[in-house]
């Protein structure tokens, strides 16, 4: 970003921040957040820390603060306190819940409700228990921390799932409370809890807690503690909290820190700040936005490539980049393409009949194995998508596809997910067809057909994520439903 005059609303910031009152900056897409933080760290001598969200985001950041503001993740804290000494079953590879089961000797079969547990679906709740106990600020693993499961509906059916998931998760806690030795496969966000149980302390005289909208209530717990010696400052966009699906939540709402806003955004101009409004109005988010109007920006279906294209899923990425290969362009896929033909080339081996050496799927004898993994595994949620992808495509198809994608300095455009966009930008943007529209489960019209649903909240700010990735040209594309939907121009007071 270039050098400018501080906008009113930084000015305000940096004000409110030498009169040293802890703080709430509600900060837009585009908003000029980090040079805000860093005018915040200029503004002081005093010793302080950034806490970012994750590790590429604290060592961009090390390049911009003064040596007066140390930067790391709350993970980064964590390891260094507790998570050293469980630094060799961090390294150990993926095990499957069912070889968890029997390791630990679950061997009870039980039908609660409609749902037949075996001994390895019992081991998954009790692994997704003990996470939920991590993500928390509780102090103690406890029944709030089972999950509902499918098809157990009454509050009897829960429980008695309680009384047989509790000790066994409380039996896994132990285990992971052992550095040299333990059956459980051990986690980041495992010693992050213990670290927190710890009650630590955070040195520094400020403390600024970025991306403050995805933060775990165990990290918020943290940060809150740290009030009896250092100001306090969040930082975030209550409009991009889009990963309540892996514990956490937007903390910035409840903090009774002095609320303020940077809504002027330097990406776009006035027509993308429209747009961006209308998604921020359905999502009821606290802000909006004024775009620059030095910033030349538009709404229309875009002509020839765009930079980027702009997924739902990744099988929708793995759909644009097959076509844009079809048609002799040069593509890229933000995030870890590298990655994704490791895994290929090891779920190409698995479903050919043979092992793989591939760290992620080393203890895994056939995809079958995987695809249960993936559905009952708390921790193969990160591979739910990848495995969608290669039962849709098929492995030879993922593998060669991405085998033929550049860098993104040789591309011609970039495809990406909307959750991996967050952070980017880029001059000409189209959102791509794998958006659907809300349907009424139970509305149609006289014709038959489908009326529209509501927009859940989650959806509206994932939309608002993907529409301000755009600088100059935004094709509406797979969100163009949104023109023709009641809640398309929502009042702009609501």
């Amino acid at each position: 970003m270039v050098s400018r005059r501080p906008t009113s609303e930084q000015e305000a910031a940096v004000v409110a921040f030498r009169r040293g009152d802890d703080l709430v900056l509600q900060a837009g897409a585009g908003t000029g957040k980090t040079t805000t933080l860093t005018m915040l760290g200029k503004a002081t001598r005093w010793q302080g820390r950034y806490i970012a969200f994750n590790k590429a985001i604290a060592t961009e950041a090390e390049k911009k603060f003064g040596g007066n503001v140390r930067c790391s993740t709350a993970h980064k804290l964590a390891f260094k306190a507790v998570g050293r000494r469980f630094a060799e079953r961090l390294e150990l590879p993926r095990m499957s819940t069912a070889k968890l089961a029997q390791l630990l000797g679950i061997t009870l079969q039980v039908t609660i409700g409609a749902r037949n547990l075996k001994p390895m679906s019992l081991c998954s709740i009790a692994r997704e228990t003990v996470l939920q106990y991590c993500y928390s600020a509780d102090d103690v693993l406890g029944r709030q921390h089972v999950r509902w499961q499918k098809g157990i509906t009454a509050e009897n059916e829960h429980d008695q799932l309680t009384e047989l998931v509790l000790p066994i998760a409380e039996k896994m806690w132990a285990d992971l409370q052992t550095p040299d030795r333990g059956k459980v496969p051990f986690k980041p966000d495992h010693f992050l809890k213990m670290w927190a149980l710890t009650r630590p302390r955070i040195y520094g005289e400020f403390l600024l807690l970025d991306e403050a909208q995805d933060t775990n209530p165990v990290v918020e717990q943290v940060f809150l503690a740290q009030n009896t010696h250092a100001q306090l400052v969040m930082v975030g966009d209550s409009a991009q909290a889009i990963y309540g699906w892996r514990g956490a939540r937007d903390v910035m709402t409840g903090f009774a820190g002095h609320q303020l806003a940077l809504s002027h955004s330097f990406r776009f101009g006035p027509a993308i700040a429209g747009e961006a409004n209308r998604w921020l109005t359905i999502a009821d988010a606290p802000i909006r936005l004024t775009g620059s109007p030095q910033v030349t920006s538009s709404m229309q279906p875009l002509t020839g490539t765009p930079d980027a294209i702009l997924c739902r899923t990744n099988g929708g990425a793995i759909a644009e980049i097959l076509a844009l290969l079809a048609d002799g362009r040069r593509v890229a896929l933000a995030g870890r393409a590298e990655q994704l033909k490791d895994l290929a080339k090891a779920a190409q081996k698995l479903q050919a009949g043979q092992r793989t050496d591939h760290r992620d799927l080393v203890l895994f004898s056939t995809w079958g194995e995987v695809q249960e993994y993936v559905e009952w595994d708390p921790d193969g949620r990160d591979l739910v998508a990848f495995v969608d992808v290669i039962d849709e495509h098929g492995s030879d198809v993922v593998l060669a596809t991405l085998n033929q994608l550049s860098a993104e300095t040789d591309a011609e455009v970039t495809v990406s997910t909307a959750h991996a966009a967050k952070g980017r930008e880029w001059s000409r943007v189209r959102i791509a067809g794998d958006f659907p529209e809300p349907a009424d489960p139970e509305g149609v019209d006289l014709a038959g057909n489908s009326l529209p649903g509501k927009i859940e909240p989650e959806e509206a700010r994932l939309a608002y994520v993907a529409v301000t990735r755009a600088q100059h040209q935004l094709d509406l594309g797979g969100l163009s439903w949104i023109n023709q939907h009641p809640d398309g121009n929502p009042p702009r007071d609501r």
